[in-house]
């Protein structure tokens, strides 16, 4: 999987996973890896600061947890901003996506 376009994209990523569910950075990671079919993994130096990013920017919180018997762990939560901005990517992607469509069957005819 290409690096540099995973790179551009690190927050409409992680927008969607948390979309789902709230999720701490580790199940982030976990969870990518496994829906890329190991062909993705986040280090926690892309992971973190992009969360942090995410958070100044108001499209997502934080709270810890300590569910019963575990240590406890940072979760992350979308707020109504971040599904805004989600929803912004999304759009922006269907777009680019089209284009790409057309420009190759451009080709064709």
């Amino acid at each position: 999987m290409d690096k540099e376009m995973m790179k551009g994209n690190i927050d409409l990523i992680l927008l969607s996973l948390i979309a789902e569910r709230d999720l701490y950075g580790y199940e982030m990671t976990k969870k990518l890896k496994r829906l890329s079919d190991e062909a993705y993994s986040m280090s926690e130096g892309t992971l973190y600061p992009a969360l942090k990013r995410m958070e100044r920017k108001g499209w997502v919180t934080s709270y810890w947890s300590a569910p019963e018997g575990e240590r406890r762990k940072k979760y992350y939560t979308m707020t109504n901003e971040g599904e805004t901005e989600l929803e912004r990517k999304q759009k922006d992607w269907a777009s680019l996506h089209s284009l790409l469509h057309k420009a190759r069957k451009s080709y064709d005819t």
